[in-house]
């Protein structure tokens, strides 16, 4: 029997959360022990935000060829979708070194590929040793949710940790589920040249601004995605050529019937197995349950990432990650802020949200306001014939920002001017008097700001004003 290993973090899970941690840790100074049983990266990196954002590329790419016309220019595309897996594939091993256990051996972290238990409030088995951590963070991130649908145990079916292995092109893709990654993938297999029917059981992309979700319903319609909303899957049948998927809605059941089927009706935290009631951490039903400053019930472990939530983000986990290096290490009570949360839908055009939509505001305060801004407005746009799209921006009547919400190109870049603005507590005047180069979409923040003054600035009182002072000397 080994002795015990003896450190001052051990960081249970290698994805983005528990990567952030341990990399930063060791850099300090810490030692750090990292224990995972699966792939280096974790699900960001093998089956979420890297290959679909590259799968999502090679759908634009191919759709390009359709709008080429109206530049003067003819051009047609052929897809191998063959080819296309093997550019996703390469962009997840050009990233896979910086998550590599070679990369963070040479930090000077202890990895071990394995599955970890908690013994007790401070001790882990994992790789046949027993750990001992003056601190553990657990970030084991989160699995596909599988609906309990008659027949499904039964159907091949795909989550996002499957699809992009996929060889073959789906002749008809469903997708179950209307959130971030059910769109996505919906319109990259669409780009692609595939069919695609998206099933959702409330409302499309249901955490974002409804006007600006309408925009984004109206493209994806028009790019031949079919979406059925307030449509709710009853069960699934298993056919030689694919599957056969009965769904309701008002009370009318009807048949859609294709040649795979994608699960994207949601994550579940990663907790099984792992010990947690002899560790002393209390869960809730869908995360493990931490206070203000990361911390589980247990105050020597934190839990950051998706396992924790509530914001189930690459760059959230990053940030969390930010909070239990002041804690653990330097011993400062830091403390989550939510309030300037961003988070984008790549879809195109993009969507984009950071703070309080409107109907939020409104419920919390009376004096809001909506600024508008439409990308036809934008000379850039119009340039690159990329004109659909809005901004909107909720300010209060002194000015301060709480949230904004952009459906247009490259909105996830946009959004992050509002989110510094909010995150830093500046007022719309701050972004009105920006100087910016011309010509950019991001123009489009700086006119949609410059509005809150328009009806002051060109009103009668103004006026009047101007004709007083021209008659001086």
């Amino acid at each position: 029997m080994s002795p015990p290993l003896e450190t001052d973090i051990c960081v249970i899970g290698g994805g983005s959360a528990g990567l952030s941690v341990a990399a930063g840790a060791a850099q300090m100074g810490a030692r750090v022990v990292l224990v995972e049983r699966g792939p280096m990266g974790g699900d960001c990196l093998n089956f979420g935000c890297v290959p679909s954002k590259a799968l999502l590329k090679a759908g634009r790419i191919a759709r390009l060829a359709e709008k080429a016309g109206p530049f003067g220019i003819d051009a047609s595309a052929s897809v191998d979708f063959a080819r296309v897996k093997q550019h996703v594939a390469g962009v997840i091993a050009a990233i896979a070194p910086h998550d590599s256990v070679e990369r963070f051996e040479g930090l000077g972290v202890t990895v071990i590929q394995d599955s970890a238990r908690f013994t007790g409030r401070d001790t882990l088995q994992a790789g046949g040793r027993t750990i001992r951590a003056r601190r553990f963070v657990i970030a084991t991130g989160s699995s596909p949710a599988i609906p309990p649908i008659p027949g499904l145990d039964g159907a091949p079916y795909l989550t996002n940790e499957t699809i992009f292995s996929l060889q073959e092109q789906p002749s008809h893709l469903l997708i179950l589920g209307g959130g971030p990654i059910g769109l996505e993938l919906a319109q990259a297999h669409r780009n692609l040249g595939c069919r695609v029917t998206v099933i959702e059981a409330a409302a499309i992309a249901g955490k974002d601004d409804p006007e600006l979700v309408a925009l984004l319903r109206r493209r994806l319609a028009c790019d031949g995605i079919e979406i059925r909303e307030q449509t709710k899957a009853l069960a699934v049948e298993a056919r030689e050529d694919g599957l056969r998927l009965m769904v309701e809605k008002d009370g009318m059941a009807s048949a859609l019937v294709g040649s795979h089927l994608l699960i994207a009706t949601g994550r579940r935290a990663n907790i099984d197995g792992l010990g947690l009631e002899a560790a002393g951490v209390a869960v809730t039903s869908k995360s493990i349950a931490v206070d203000a400053r990361l911390r589980t019930s247990n105050k020597r472990i934190f839990a950051i990432g998706d396992v924790a939530g509530p914001y189930r983000f690459t760059h959230m986990a990053g940030y969390q990650a930010g909070i239990v290096i002041r804690n653990a290490l330097f011993r400062l009570p830091a403390k989550v802020n939510y309030d300037a949360v961003p988070w984008v839908t790549f879809t195109d055009p993009e969507l984009a949200q950071v703070g309080l939509d409107a109907a939020e505001a409104e419920r919390r305060h009376d004096d809001i306001q909506v600024l508008r801004w439409s990308f036809a407005e934008n000379d850039r746009a119009q340039a690159e014939r990329a004109t659909e799209g809005l901004v909107k921006v909720i300010v209060r009547r002194n000015g301060r920002i709480l949230g904004a919400s952009i459906y247009g190109p490259q909105a996830g870049e946009l959004i992050q001017l509002w989110a510094l603005a909010i995150s830093q507590r500046l007022k719309i005047g701050a972004v009105a008097s920006l100087i910016l180069p011309y010509p950019t979409l991001s123009e489009v923040s700086k006119r949609a700001a410059g509005s809150f003054y328009t009806p002051k600035l060109f009103g009668e009182k103004t006026r009047r004003l101007v004709r007083l002072l021209l008659k001086l000397p």
